[in-house]
């Protein structure tokens, strides 16, 4: 049908490079978060069925980054804190566009280990929403011992 794209076809018109760049700068709200286990193939609702948050770029170079599982709550105890730690991912740095991915070197994170690495992310363009996809890796608060990556839906936020 006239007007009717197929998904190779959207993938393929994806803004890269410098257009990427410029089309990514703004607030983004989280639609959805998904962990696939890379040895099962099994997604995961890592966050629960309605996390939240955002992530921010901004015209010069800076991101934040902030995503928490479905409801938390205050800690009453150190345990309940520590348990937090498993539905959040946070971090901030400066970023770069390379082809179809951001790259952030990263200042400050909630977990100590991912400060002064860098993290890469494949990212999509459709309209008004961003598809995210992390590399394979073993994350720190899920999953733990096994690969998985995640599968990240925003859209821009109003």
């Amino acid at each position: 049908m006239p007007g009717l794209a197929s998904a190779e076809e959207k993938v393929a018109a994806s803004p890269t490079g410098t257009e990427l760049a410029e089309k990514i700068v703004g607030t983004w709200e989280l639609v959805s978060y998904k962990v696939e286990d890379k040895d099962t193939g099994k997604l995961i609702e890592a966050m629960g069925p309605t996390p939240r948050g955002r992530v921010i770029f901004t015209k010069d170079g800076w991101v934040a980054f902030n995503l928490e599982g479905s409801g938390r709550q205050p800690a009453k105890t150190e345990a309940e804190r520590a348990e937090l730690m498993k539905t959040l991912v946070a971090y901030i740095g400066r970023y770069r566009i390379e082809g179809d991915q951001w790259v952030t070197s990263v200042q400050t994170a909630w977990a100590p280990e991912w400060v002064g690495t860098e993290q890469r992310r494949t990212i999509k363009l459709d309209g008004d929403y961003a598809d995210v996809v992390t590399p394979w890796r073993k994350m720190p608060n899920w999953d733990v011992g096994h690969l998985s990556h995640s599968v990240i839906r925003f859209k821009r936020a109003q």
